[in-house]
């Protein structure tokens, strides 16, 4: 792609911001043009108004612009924007992410919009589809650009393990989640609540779960999304883990597939970001590890550059058809990552 598209970041000081400057750089198809964030950061250096929290140094270039104030006057006012990334805090997200999709196409990490009967939930690989949506949200919200969404990051884990299943007849899923203390966001969890500790309640998260993923692997008739038909139950907790949610599923099938079927459908599930070569895309969208122990979020999560799903411990169940452990880093595939790869997925369909 010769002329990048200029992007502005919504949210830019906080943690899923920063990843998304992090994930930016270099990349083939999109510049950074535009820093927002709340009126106490605006006005400031990014580097004064941003506690960096990444493991890599903050870019030289990024550390001097300027951040504006998270609205369209002063994101117009700061540059010439072709597409917003919003990671603001989902009690901010919806009429801000509104205003900007009247002029904007918006790729919202936020969860003030998702269950809206118009606008998209995207999985690339699982719903690449359901993007058109948009062009029914514009007609009828009379926009010049649109909002789509990225599921929560607990789901987006669990409903690409899911897909390949759908060929088996998905019935009933249960899920336990062992989430990292970085999806609550920076400073996030209080040290001597979680030190020596699992937390078993994480507001709004198993309700989340439950309703995105059957709008994400539902139908879409050209009008509406059908909502999948199995039934989801989860239960989440919070763990002393830095990054990477791991989640423990038991699966009940129409079929009863061996164990080699199943794997075989995990280890060869491409999606269509893949076949566009997306430049954010994994090789491999699930990796099946055999060993006994793993996945592990210390030693996996950075499978495929963090975008990957890393599957083990697949088995056969008693009660359920059979069961796995699967791991998700879940501020790169679960969010800054999932975002840049749904906008490379727009870009390449023609919708942005």
């Amino acid at each position: 792609m010769s002329n990048k598209r200029k992007v502005a970041i919504l949210g830019a000081t906080g943690a899923v911001g920063q990843r998304y400057i992090q994930l930016l750089q270099g990349h083939p198809w999109f510049q950074i043009e535009v820093l927002a964030a709340s009126e106490r950061s605006a006005g400031k250096k990014f580097k004064d108004a941003c506690n960096w929290i990444m493991e890599t140094n903050l870019p030289k270039e990024i550390a001097e612009m300027p951040v504006v104030n998270a609205d369209v006057e002063s994101v117009e006012k700061a540059g010439d924007v072709d597409l917003v990334f919003s990671s603001l805090p989902g009690d901010l997200a919806g009429p801000v992410e509104s205003e900007f999709a009247a002029m904007y196409p918006v790729f919202s990490k936020a969860s003030a919009h998702r269950m809206e009967k118009d606008v998209p939930l995207i999985i690339p690989e699982i719903n690449p589809d359901h993007a058109e949506l948009v062009k029914l949200q514009q007609k009828a919200r009379g926009w010049k650009g649109f909002i789509t969404t990225d599921p929560n990051c607990s789901t987006i884990q669990l409903a690409i393990t899911l897909k390949p299943l759908m060929q088996f007849g998905l019935r009933n899923v249960v899920v336990t989640t062992m989430q990292a203390l970085s999806g609550a966001g920076y400073p996030g969890v209080a040290s001597l609540d979680i030190i020596d500790n699992v937390i078993p309640f994480i507001s709004g998260e198993e309700e989340k779960m439950e309703a995105e993923a059957l709008k994400i692997l539902g139908n879409f008739n050209g009008k509406v999304v059908e909502n999948a038909d199995f039934m989801l139950s989860a239960s989440c907790n919070r763990v002393h883990v830095k990054d990477g949610h791991l989640e423990s599923v038991f699966i009940q099938l129409n079929q009863d597939p061996s164990l080699d079927e199943i794997e075989a459908a995990f280890a060869k599930f491409k999606g269509e970001p893949q076949k566009l070569k997306l430049p954010s895309a994994p090789e491999n969208p699930i990796v099946v590890r055999h060993e006994k122990n793993r996945p592990q979020p210390r030693f996996d999560r950075d499978t495929g550059c963090g975008m990957s799903v890393v599957v083990g411990r697949i088995r056969k169940d008693r009660i359920m058809t059979f069961k796995y452990t699967c791991l998700g880093h879940n501020t790169v595939r679960g969010g800054a990552g999932a975002g840049i790869l749904s906008a490379e997925l727009f870009v390449a369909k023609g919708l942005a």
